[in-house]
């Protein structure tokens, strides 16, 4: 009966680190998300992104270090950890595209998305059993989109398009993240942190205005953020199952209408409001159903991840 109940106890504190993990990780996005709001008003999409990238690496250096550089090359599955590096890069850029033009919360909105297309691609790409009642509440999420969205010439922006294809990008790295749970967390975020840096650099060229101290102190500090953040989560999604984590994501949501009003004087309409609702309940359906029909897999139970 000992060992029984010690591997339970070790999948309850697993649980209760992946759930603390995921909320701190998702405040500290939100932050990230309205510090890099204030700073595209200034400059460049990819100046931004640039700096940022170079600011992470004082919080991934140390952790390079003490791993090694050599590990970084020993990767499973080099075509997914690839395909993981292109998805989060169109990730953050059209983020901060998106929030060039839209309140902070509007494109939190479409993000917010996410989880159902993680329950739809879950089916596609894992091979995870999606019922008939998950399939109609992720066609009714699809329809919350398509509120937000409001796909008609008169209405239709590039900014929406921005942040729709942001947060399907999202989806696919969330799925990626479980895909390659072996990886070091280290050796994740040095990659995609790699990528965006790449891509920053190749946006800025004929882009570059030169920062004060402080705006350039802005964007490293806005690095330290998202790295911290990214780290957060690529963790917790180790510690505990994604269907358990994903509607935590829904936290973002308060954040950015908080901090939209707080330092931007933003209120969403009331089409980004229905439209977030529907999502943000089809999203709690889904999980609930996933909750229902899934017990914990062996695979969630923790077993020593770097």
């Amino acid at each position: 009966m000992a060992a029984p109940t010690a591997q339970s106890s070790m999948i309850r504190n697993a649980l209760l680190a992946g759930i603390l993990l995921m909320l701190a990780g998702d405040f500290l996005f939100a932050l990230n998300d309205a510090m890099g709001k204030w700073l595209v008003a200034s400059f460049s999409v990819g100046q931004v992104v640039l700096i940022r990238s170079i600011g992470a690496f004082f919080v991934l250096g140390p952790m390079i270090a003490r791993q090694g550089t050599a590990r970084l090359f020993r990767m499973e599955r080099l075509e997914l950890q690839v395909l993981r590096v292109v998805m989060t890069t169109l990730d953050t850029a059209l983020f901060y595209a998106a929030v060039v033009y839209l309140p902070l919360a509007d494109v939190m909105s479409f993000y917010m998305a996410g989880p159902i297309y993680v329950a739809a691609l879950s089916h596609l790409l894992l091979g995870e059993k999606v019922g008939w009642r998950r399939w109609m509440a992720i066609l009714v999420g699809f329809c919350g989109v398509l509120i937000m969205l409001k796909p008609s010439s008169a209405a239709f922006s590039l900014s929406s398009s921005f942040a729709l294809a942001g947060s399907i990008s999202f989806a696919f790295a969330i799925i990626l993240n479980r895909r390659l749970r072996c990886t070091s967390d280290t050796s994740l975020v040095t990659w995609q942190t790699i990528g965006t840096l790449l891509v920053g650099g190749l946006l800025t060229i004929g882009n570059w205005q030169t920062p004060s101290s402080l705006d350039f102190g802005a964007m490293l500090l806005l690095g330290i953020v998202s790295c911290g953040a990214h780290l957060m989560i690529t963790r917790a999604l180790k510690l505990a199952p994604a269907s358990t984590l994903a509607p935590l994501h829904y936290s973002l949501l308060l954040w950015a209408v908080i901090f939209g009003l707080a330092f931007f004087g933003d209120m969403p309409g009331p089409r980004i409001l229905i439209g977030s609702g529907i999502i943000v309940l089809a999203g709690l359906f889904i999980f609930h159903r996933q909750k229902v029909v899934d017990t914990v897999p062996p695979e969630n139970v923790p077993r020593g991840v770097n």
